[in-house]
């Protein structure tokens, strides 16, 4: 396969969908397989729908997931500017030579006139399409004289460039994920190729930028496919036809339910996050929590995105992002929608965190421990969610979930405690607190000799009676690691305290019953 050259290609309107970010791993997935290159462009022609801080959160999201460009704003490259808007001279020439070779006009339309042709179409119960059946019937330079062409150009009238569409002609697209579509050019209007402001639109800075850039294929949303067919057009207008990169449009991701195209307003409607990161929007409504501050590892998010439309055709569903450049295949995308199946992102994250290094882990909660104002070392911090990652779904369950760890019990199991506790047996379990002192050796491993050996020989009573007891008086909580791990990692005092002032709570809870 020659050199491949992809592109990831957003514009900067707002935060980046997790969509997008999957668009942008199957393209470099594609390059990374092949040793090609994987390039960041950004396409802000549009400036009223320019947001500030867009470009920043794309370039901080695809580097959160890993997913680095090789080319693009800030990294640079041969074939830069990679952002549109400085690419204006550019674009500018190319239109020239539309216009010089007959495949695009000067389109001079006021809105009003406009508006009352879309008002005698609608008037027939029609759509308005500007295109090969009315253009001439239009204020454009198909029809007006080279001089009057001229003279409005030189007193500075508003004007848009489009394309000549041809008529009678079939437009075929060999799409790597959907075969052969065919458009017929007759169905098609006369796109907008520059606008009244002087910058292109998506399918003139598009196609001439994949050119100049050298792309190979193009890979996006099949939200595109029907603008496909313009740009082919523009391809055979420009005589590159036989160049073209090779296209694929990747199928819908659908909401949790399956029906209809996730959007953006589902993650705040279900509670769930469809943003790689967090966004402050100017509204609490353009405002989203992300994939990162909801707690996933990038890897799991990653590994979870690249189910949604492609399927290794094997088993295994844990996959480096080594290990999916190396499994990637176009010709495995699916064609039909893919459900944003929440759970199963859940499970991914899981998968991740078990399998942990604890070192690692402990990096990434840490900010969590520090914002709650707690202090552990290194080593506490590295074994405490050594006995958690078990027991968790994200990165932000960690705190939450073991805070005892950190300070005093806040609550107790009172069903459990009711159950389990005999204000008859605390003279016993006194006699534990006594015991536990005078362990020396306070690891993991003695400690279940001993305090199993006490159990067995001296208590009188059984494991059952005993260890739920120890287990709710050091954490609260039934849920929590092993007993005798927690209890090394609290150390001798602490465990002893939390034990007598268990012991106070129970009699309490026992009396109130």
């Amino acid at each position: 396969m020659k050199d491949i050259r992809v592109r990831f290609a957003p514009s900067p309107t707002g935060a980046l969908h997790i969509g997008g970010v999957r668009t942008a791993l199957y393209n470099y997935l594609l390059a990374k397989k092949h040793g090609g290159t994987f390039i960041l462009r950004i396409e802000d022609t549009d400036q009223n729908r320019y947001v500030p801080g867009a470009e920043d959160y794309i370039i901080e999201a695809l580097k959160w997931c890993g997913i680095e460009p090789a080319e693009g704003p800030g990294i640079g490259g041969e074939y830069g500017p990679y952002r549109q808007s400085e690419r204006k001279a550019i674009y500018a020439e190319y239109t020239q030579k539309l216009i010089d070779s007959g495949n695009a006009y000067y389109a001079f339309d006021t809105d009003e006139e406009l508006q009352a042709m879309r008002d005698e179409y609608e008037a027939k119960k029609e759509v308005f399409k500007y295109g090969h059946a009315n253009r001439r019937r239009l204020n454009n330079s198909l029809n007006l004289s080279a001089e009057e062409t001229q003279a409005k150009l030189e007193s500075g009238a508003p004007y848009t460039v489009r394309l000549k569409v041809p008529t009678d002609q079939a437009v075929n697209i060999q799409d790597l994920v959907r075969d052969t579509v065919t458009f017929q050019s007759n169905e098609l209007d006369d796109k907008i190729m520059m606008k009244s402001d002087g910058m292109p639109t998506y399918h003139l800075a598009n196609v001439v930028d994949d050119r100049l850039m050298r792309i190979t294929h193009v890979i996006r949303g099949e939200e595109w496919l029907p603008s496909t067919a313009h740009h082919v057009l523009l391809y055979r207008a420009f005589g590159w036809e036989d160049e073209m990169p090779q296209f694929a449009h990747l199928p819908l991701i659908m909401k949790p339910t399956g029906k209809g195209k996730l959007s953006k307003r589902d993650g705040a409607k279900l509670g769930i996050p469809v943003f790689p990161l967090s966004w402050e929007g100017k509204t609490e409504e353009d405002s989203f929590t992300g994939f990162r501050e909801f707690g996933f590892d990038p890897r799991a998010v990653v590994n979870f995105l690249a189910f949604l439309g492609w399927n290794p055709g094997t088993e295994q569903e844990i996959f480096s992002l080594q290990e999916l450049t190396e499994a990637f295949d176009v010709e495995k995308i699916v064609k039909s929608g893919a459900r944003f199946d929440f759970d199963k992102a859940k499970w991914f994250n899981e998968q991740y965190l078990i399998h942990s290094d604890n070192a690692a882990l402990a990096k990434a909660v840490r900010p969590a421990v520090d914002a709650a104002g707690y202090e552990a070392s290194d080593e506490f911090l590295e074994q405490f969610v050594g006995m958690l990652k078990e027991r968790v779904t994200f990165i932000t369950d960690f705190v939450p979930q073991g805070y005892y760890f950190f300070e005093p019990v806040k609550s107790y199991e009172e069903k459990m405690i009711r159950k389990k506790w005999k204000p008859d047996n605390r003279a016993k379990f006194e006699e534990l607190i006594d015991f536990i002192k005078n362990i020396d050796d306070f690891t993991t491993d003695n400690l279940t000799e001993k305090i199993k050996g006490w159990i067995n020989e001296d208590s009188g009573m059984g494991f059952g009676q005993v260890l739920p007891i120890l287990r709710l008086a050091t954490s609260g909580t039934m849920k929590g690691p092993d007993v005798f791990a927690m209890m090394a990692l609290l150390g001798k005092e602490e465990v002893a305290a939390r034990l007598s002032k268990g012991y106070d709570a129970f009699d309490e809870i026992k009396a109130a019953q």
